[in-house]
């Protein structure tokens, strides 16, 4: 068949570049509409262009290839934009937080403490919020992942009934439970004690938080592991516990240790429980279970809070929310590692 044969079947096409000229174009229009309506706002300069870029598409396309065409391009566009718009406020939040997180991250601001610095003065350094919320994070860890692994692997493998419906259902209720309750679910028992803030009673409301997320993600994991692994194992007479142990879990342990990172990922960042429970410490305090601790986000908050217009806790602030960041990326870079490490080994 001829090249002219072709064409004519396929009619007419937009160059490969086409997306990107009207990517430009739009963005031009905005900026002029922008500037000539006296628009202060990038935000809906970034608006006009997405309409702009989605309405010249649909057009140039409908034109030059037909509508059908133009309507495949116009969802294509859609799918962009969306992307756009999710990534740039994210590119935007990192690169404001390193630029000012910076100016004081350092070795000293990374191993010194508050102490008897004040909010509003220069110094200091965020020690004893990481102590906090390494001790913090990692008890609720400890309680919550086993918890949730267990009762994940309760519902997929041996769940029927009422009781298994029952536990869905409260797991599905306490993924959407604010921070808020949790803490202020702990702070009821604290007080039915007579019991004084201390760094355990926040392990204890982030594992309230952590747990459902644990629950569901090791849940979802389990049930993509085919059912002919078990049957073959069941099959060659070895018992449900141990085909559990030897086959399903070490099958999804990658996706089971991705979802706990990510579950500790959320809990890394809550400051509501925190605040309530933990109470907040300028000092070193490496004990959980005795005394007021400090951590990331309430330091964080604390900073802010108290800063009375002070550039130096605006900076401590920005620099504890860069280190946050930092561990949170760590945690998904180990998660990583330990899922390609432990994931089964395929070949031919």
């Amino acid at each position: 068949m001829s090249t002219a044969t072709v064409s004519t079947l396929h009619g007419a096409r937009l160059p490969k570049w086409s997306p990107y000229a009207i990517a430009a174009g739009s963005v031009a229009v905005a900026v002029g509409i922008g500037l000539g309506a006296g628009l202060d706002s990038r935000v809906q300069w970034g608006l006009i262009a997405a309409i702009l870029f989605l309405v010249g598409t649909f057009g140039i396309a409908a034109r030059v290839e037909g509508r059908r065409q133009a309507k495949d391009r116009m969802a294509t566009s859609l799918v962009w934009v969306a992307f756009m718009l999710a990534v740039i406020p994210l590119v935007s939040l990192v690169w404001v937080t390193v630029a000012r997180g910076l100016k004081v991250l350092d070795v000293y601001f990374l191993t010194h403490s508050m102490g008897v610095v004040a909010d509003t003065e220069p110094g200091g350094g965020i020690y004893a919020a990481i102590i906090g919320s390494l001790e913090q994070v990692g008890l609720a860890t400890l309680i919550a992942a086993p918890v949730g692994v267990l009762t994940a692997i309760y519902l997929v493998e041996y769940g029927r009934g009422n009781l298994s419906r029952a536990i869905t259902f409260f797991v599905d209720v306490m993924t959407g439970i604010p921070s808020i309750v949790a803490g202020l679910f702990i702070l009821s028992l604290m007080l039915q004690f007579e019991m004084q803030p201390f760094g355990f009673a926040g392990s204890l409301a982030l594992a309230i938080l952590m747990m459902p997320v644990v629950v569901r993600s090791t849940e979802e994991m389990l049930k993509l592991v085919p059912n002919e692994l078990r049957e073959a194992s069941l099959a060659l007479g070895v018992p449900k516990w141990r085909t559990i142990l030897k086959v399903v879990l070490p099958t999804a342990i990658g996706g089971i240790t991705t979802g706990i990172m990510l579950a500790i990922a959320r809990i890394a960042g809550e400051t509501a429980p925190v605040l309530l429970l933990v109470f907040g410490n300028p000092f070193i305090n490496n004990n959980p279970f005795e005394g007021a601790q400090s951590s990331l986000p309430l330091y964080i908050y604390q900073q802010y809070a108290n800063s009375a217009g002070s550039g130096a806790a605006y900076d401590r602030a920005w620099a504890a929310s860069l280190t946050l960041i930092a561990f949170v990326m760590i945690l998904n870079l180990v998660a990583r590692g330990i899922a390609r490490w432990k994931a089964p080994k395929t070949g031919r």
